[in-house]
């Protein structure tokens, strides 16, 4: 099945590449809605390398963005000093019909965003169109 195309307003991917900026050397990590909702990477013992989110910490969030009449359409998370290539930790941790947008952090600047979908089967993920259109004057 073809994917679609994952739009994120221009100022969600800033806020988002701000997040991931300040979370350097560590992961950030956030859910996306009609906006970017930062969460705390809970990770003590390699948050340079991987992110963690309680399921309690999860189900806050999402339950305050329904209260909002919002969504959850995707995660994001940043990989700092990589590239923004989903690992098999992220394959592994993915759920199906989920956008995962995947920040490269470089030395404290976002260098590539990139957005992965998991397959049906969970074999890999697939790279997904990202388009953050410029507002028109």
């Amino acid at each position: 099945m073809p994917l679609g195309q994952l739009t994120i307003d221009p100022s969600a991917l800033r806020r988002l590449h701000a997040h991931a900026e300040e979370g350097y050397p560590h992961e950030a990590v956030g859910c996306g809605v009609a906006r970017a909702h930062a969460l705390i990477n809970e990770r003590s013992d390699s948050p340079a390398n991987r992110y963690k989110v309680s399921g309690l910490t999860l189900m806050r969030a999402q339950q305050q963005l329904e209260d909002e009449g919002l969504h959850i359409l995707g995660y994001y998370h940043s990989h700092p000093d990589h590239q923004a290539q989903y690992s098999d930790f992220d394959r592994d941790h993915a759920l199906p019909n989920l956008s995962y947008v995947i920040v490269s952090v470089q030395g404290g600047a976002v260098t590539d965003t990139l957005s992965w979908r998991l397959r049906e089967d969970r074999s890999a993920m697939d790279p997904e169109p990202l388009a953050s259109p410029e507002p028109s004057a």
